[in-house]
């Protein structure tokens, strides 16, 4: 394993931790749901040879600290990756945005198009890629999993919830050798945020269509081979792949890949990023 390097960078309204390792061109990865810096640590520790891998946790998670009521967005989320790369990258880097972290990757390619040379946006939770009917929805499913949160408390959302992004616990399939992530204090709390805070923005989340479209950033829509084809994650992977004439790409897992799969995941990572147009 290679040296991991610590740090932390002021933005607006928060302070930001993040961790560098690897080396190679580098390679930012922005993690789902209430995923931290070290969420993906088995996918990460199978690219760090190959790459200077930068992870970081969102605004409210781990050690990323909210010092005002500055408002939770994706685009505030996309400031945040913006100033952090403006602080480390000396050049335009990779990025595997992976469901919200995807989400982010979309506004950053719009907003500091300079940044990104590629993004690979696997399953990004983004509603407003979808008509109107679906639209409705799939937002009605996110307003449903707050609601039960804030009745019951986070563990009796993650039901709702897997059921929304096409999770299913109890039919994954996992490489040998996988185990789960126990859910500590710390993690217990990452819910709580995400699902209170992020699950807002994400419903109130918009970007301007034409700007995407015209944008320079490579960008590759992914979606996970098990993850079914009804639920929104997929379906917005779906028109994003319409929307800027590009071939999904398929990833072994479900929504969760990154997890369940890293060796075949992180392949998959590379396969992309060599492929890729200079």
């Amino acid at each position: 394993m290679n040296t991991i390097e610590t740090a932390t960078l002021q933005v607006p309204g928060a302070e930001l931790y993040y961790e560098i390792r690897g080396a190679g061109p580098m390679l930012l990865i922005s993690q789902s749901g209430e995923g931290d810096a070290r969420r993906s640590e088995d996918l990460v520790r199978r690219l760090e040879n190959d790459f200077t891998v930068l992870t970081y946790d969102r605004r409210g998670l781990s050690h990323s600290r909210i010092q005002d009521s500055w408002p939770v967005t994706v685009a505030t989320h996309a400031d945040d990756v913006h100033r952090l790369l403006s602080e480390i990258a000396d050049g335009p880097v990779r990025m595997l945005g992976c469901s919200l972290g995807a989400s982010i990757g979309l506004h950053l390619a719009t907003t500091h198009p300079e940044q990104l040379q590629l993004l690979i946006a696997h399953e990004p939770v983004s509603p407003w890629l979808l008509a109107a009917t679906d639209r409705a929805r799939h937002m009605r499913e996110l307003e449903h999993c707050q609601q039960v949160y804030r009745a019951e408390g986070w563990q009796a959302a993650l039901a709702p919830m897997a059921r929304t992004l096409g999770i299913n616990p109890a039919d994954q399939e996992i490489e040998p050798g996988v185990q789960p992530i126990p859910i500590s204090a710390e993690r217990a709390a990452n819910f709580s945020y995400f699902i209170e805070h992020d699950f807002t923005a994400v419903r109130e989340d918009r970007l301007d269509v034409l700007r995407l479209q015209q944008t320079e950033v490579q960008i590759v829509p992914a979606w996970g081979r098990r993850t079914p084809q009804q639920v929104f994650d997929r379906k917005c992977t779906a028109e994003l792949g319409k929307l800027v004439n590009v071939p999904i790409a398929e990833f072994p897992g479900g929504h969760n890949g990154n997890l369940t799969h890293p060796a075949a995941y992180a392949e998959q990572v590379r396969t992309l990023i060599a492929s890729a147009r200079p």
